[in-house]
């Protein structure tokens, strides 16, 4: 039985994620690059769903993370995950911006992840 959701910004973030995910799916051909943002880092993973296992993590809380500003360690992040995707024979991903707008360091990751070699 699901809850009644109640109104608000977590909730309507979590609709939007449900909705989304209905459609995005990761395979062991074409992995999904999930993103997670909090206030002050950002977290991208590629994931096989069917395997449910996790194949590349990057995370902007390690102390490898450089640069100054959020956008420039959220870019650091999509692509050092893609580094460790192409390590694994992973080229092609579909991406998952987790319910958030394709703006600001959710962009940042992606474009980092294309610079660094991953297509979708």
């Amino acid at each position: 039985m699901i809850r009644k959701e109640r109104r608000g910004k977590v909730n309507r973030l979590a609709r939007r994620r449900r909705r989304i995910r209905k459609r995005v799916r990761g395979t062991a051909e074409r992995p999904r690059l999930s993103v997670a943002r909090t206030c002050k880092h950002i977290y991208a993973q590629v994931i096989d769903d069917e395997a449910a296992k996790t194949l590349a993590f990057a995370a902007t809380t390690s102390k490898s993370a450089v640069g100054k500003t959020k956008t420039e360690r959220a870019r650091w992040a999509g692509a050092r995950v893609a580094e460790l995707a192409l390590e694994r024979g992973i080229k092609k991903v579909v991406f998952d911006r987790g319910g958030r707008r394709y703006h600001g360091r959710i962009k940042a990751v992606a474009d980092g992840a294309r610079e660094a070699g991953l297509d979708f």
